[in-house]
C-alpha cells in the first residue's frame, strides 16, 4: 500500500510539471531522436576509420546536409546512463531509482553508474518536457532506461512455448508502456525491454526492426497536427549480430510473440545481400544489420516528406557511446561524433569541433523548439548556439562518469581517477575465484566463452569481475594502463592514451589543476568518491 502511495504521489508531480510558454512560431519543429546502439567509429562513412566503405545512403545524406558534432562527448558509456544522460540532461549519478539506492551503503556511500540508472515517474525528461511544451511524445525501440517497477525477469532459457511464459512476457511489455506513459510519452510501440538477448526466451531473442519501425511511422502519420517528439532507440548495431537472429531472422518475431504477418515497411531482407553486393561492399553480418538500420532511418525520413512535415523536422542521430573504450571514461568511449540536421542546413555549416556532451541534448532542444526552461535543472547546457555559427559557451570541462572510475577534460589534458570501495579491496582469492565463474557461466548460457580464466587479473572499472565484464573485456587489453588508480593524458600528443603521464615530473601543475577540476564536478554531483569527496 505505501509503495502505491508513493507511485501516485510520483504520478501526480509528473502531471503538475510546468507549462512551458509557446515558441513565437507557431510552427515549432518536429524533433526526431535517432539513438543507434554500438556503432563503432567504421561504421560511419565520414572518419576516417571508413571513408565510405559502408552503404548507409540515408545517414550520409543527414551528413552532407546536416552538421557533423565532431567535439559531441557522451559523460557515461554504456547503454543505460548514457540514455539518462540524453534524456534527462543530467549526470547519471543523479538518479535515485532504488537499484541506485540500494547499492550506496555497499559501496560506501560512492554511487556506482552502470546499467542501473532509470528515469523514475516525477522524473523531468524530455518525454515529460516536451509533452508539457505541447508536443506529442513517442518511443519506439529499447528501453534499458526507464524503470518499470512490474517487470518481472524471464530467462533466456525459458520456453517460448510455454503460455504461462507468455503470458508473462506480454505483462512485462504491458508494464514497459505503462512506464514511459508515466514518464510523459503519449505512445510507445515496438519496444524491446532490454536488448535482445536479456529481453526474455531464447526463441524471442532477436532483433526486428520492421517491428519497431512500423509502430514509428504509425506515430508519425497519426500525430495529427501536433508537434511532435519521437524517440527512435534502435537495438541495432548492437549484438547478437549473426543473421538468422538480426538482419535476416524470421520478422514475424517479436518480444510479445509471433505475427500473423511480418511488417512491409522496409525493403525486404533478402535484397540487403543484394544491394551490398551492387554496391560493391563486402556482405557480412556487420554491413547488412547497418544497411537495414540505415533502411529504418530513410523510412523515418520518408515518412515526415509523406506527411509534409521534413522541411519542419529537427534529426538527432546520436550513437550511444564510442564502442572502443566501452566502459571507461578513456577517449576511445567518450569521444562520439553526432549529427544534427534540418532542411536548409545550420548556420555552423557541415562540422563543428565545439566540445559538447550529452547531457547537452535536452536543453538544446527546449532551445531549438523555443521552450523557457531553467538551466539550473540541468547539468547540460544548450549548443544550439554552436547551431546558429556563434561559439560554444565556455564550459571549463568535461566530467565523465561510470562504474567505479570518474575522468575530466579540460583542453588538451585527460585525468582519470579510478577508485574501488572497501569491500572490492577485501575480496579473496577464492572470492575473485567465484565471481569469474559465476561470471563465465552466465556468458556460456548465452553461447558467448570466457574472455578470461585468470581470477588474479584487475577488476573492471564497470564491474567487479577479474579482467572486467564483457562489455569491458577490449578496453583492459588496449590500454596499457589499465588499472592505475590515477592517469593523466596528453590528447594532443598520445590520442590513444598510452602513456600515464600522471607520475612526471613536469606535469605536476597539471595533475593539480587536474584534480581540482574533477573534484569541483563531484562536489556538486550525488555520492562519495575517494578522496575527491568522503560523503
Amino acid at each position: 500500500m505505501q509503495i502505491n502511495k508513493i507511485i501516485i504521489g510520483l504520478l501526480l508531480v509528473a502531471c503538475s510539471l510546468p507549462v512551458f510558454s509557446q515558441a513565437k512560431s507557431d510552427k515549432r519543429p518536429n524533433i526526431v531522436f535517432f539513438i543507434a546502439d554500438d556503432m563503432t567509429r567504421d561504421m560511419f562513412n565520414f572518419l576516417p576509420e571508413s571513408k565510405g566503405r559502408n552503404l548507409t545512403p540515408n545517414l550520409d545524406k543527414l551528413v552532407e546536409e546536416g552538421t557533423v558534432m565532431m567535439g559531441q562527448h557522451v559523460a557515461a558509456t554504456v547503454c543505460t546512463p548514457s540514455r539518462f544522460n540524453v534524456l534527462t540532461g543530467t549526470y547519471a549519478s543523479r538518479a535515485n531509482n532504488p537499484q541506485v539506492l540500494q547499492q550506496l551503503k555497499k559501496n560506501d556511500g560512492q554511487r556506482v553508474v552502470e546499467w542501473n540508472t532509470h528515469i523514475m515517474p516525477g522524473d523531468a525528461n524530455l518525454a515529460s518536457l516536451m509533452k508539457a511544451a505541447g508536443y506529442k511524445t513517442g518511443a519506439v525501440g529499447k528501453n534499458h532506461v526507464y524503470e518499470v517497477e512490474d517487470y518481472v525477469k524471464i530467462p533466456i532459457t525459458a520456453d517460448a512455448s510455454d503460455k504461462k511464459v507468455m503470458k508473462q512476457q506480454r505483462a512485462n511489455y504491458k508494464a514497459t508502456q505503462a512506464a514511459y506513459q508515466a514518464c510523459g510519452f503519449d505512445f510507445a510501440e515496438g519496444i524491446y525491454y532490454e536488448n535482445p538477448d536479456f529481453n526474455g526466451p531464447w526463441d524471442l531473442a532477436v532483433h526486428n526492426l520492421d517491428w519497431s519501425t512500423e509502430a514509428a511511422l504509425g506515430f508519425i502519420k497519426d500525430s495529427g497536427d501536433e508537434p511532435f517528439f519521437l524517440y527512435f532507440a534502435t537495438t541495432l548495431p548492437h549484438g547478437p549480430l549473426e543473421a538468422e537472429r538480426a538482419w535476416n531472422a524470421d520478422r514475424t518475431i517479436t518480444p510479445i510473440g509471433k505475427l500473423d504477418k511480418a511488417p512491409d515497411v522496409l525493403p525486404h531482407q533478402s535484397t540487403i545481400p543484394k544491394r551490398l553486393k551492387a554496391a560493391g561492399q563486402e556482405v557480412n553480418d556487420r554491413k547488412a544489420n547497418l544497411l537495414w538500420m540505415d533502411d529504418a532511418l530513410g523510412a523515418l525520413v520518408q515518412s515526415l516528406k509523406d506527411k509534409g512535415v521534413y522541411d519542419n523536422t529537427i534529426i538527432f542521430f546520436f550513437n550511444d557511446h564510442g564502442q572502443y573504450a566501452k566502459g571507461t571514461v578513456y577517449q576511445g568511449a567518450t569521444g562520439n561524433p553526432s549529427i544534427v540536421w534540418k532542411k536548409g542546413g545550420f548556420e555552423a555549416g557541415s562540422s563543428t569541433d565545439a566540445l559538447v556532451s550529452n547531457v547537452d541534448f535536452t536543453p538544446t532542444i527546449l532551445d531549438l523548439v523555443g521552450q523557457k526552461y531553467n538551466e539550473k535543472e540541468f547539468d547540460g547546457r544548450s549548443f544550439a548556439s554552436v547551431l546558429e555559427g556563434k561559439e560554444a559557451r565556455e564550459r571549463g570541462s568535461l566530467y565523465f562518469e561510470i562504474g567505479y572510475s570518474r575522468g575530466v577534460r579540460k583542453g588538451k589534458y585527460k585525468y582519470l581517477a579510478l577508485r574501488y570501495p572497501q569491500w572490492v579491496k577485501n575480496l579473496t582469492a577464492e572470492e575473485r575465484q567465484q565471481i569469474l565463474d559465476d561470471y563465465n557461466k552466465k556468458l556460456k548460457t548465452r553461447g558467448k566463452a570466457p574472455n578470461n580464466t585468470d581470477p588474479s587479473k584487475p577488476f573492471g572499472h564497470v564491474q567487479i569481475i577479474p579482467g572486467g565484464g564483457d562489455a569491458e573485456f577490449p578496453s583492459t587489453q588496449r590500454y596499457p594502463h589499465y588499472a592505475d588508480a590515477d592517469q593523466l593524458y596528453d590528447l594532443e600528443k598520445d590520442p590513444n592514451e598510452k602513456v600515464n603521464l600522471y607520475h612526471h615530473p613536469d606535469y605536476q601543475d597539471i595533475v593539480k589543476e587536474m584534480r581540482a577540476e574533477l573534484k569541483k564536478h563531484i562536489q556538486s554531483i550525488p555520492g562519495s568518491f575517494g578522496e575527491f569527496k568522503t560523503k
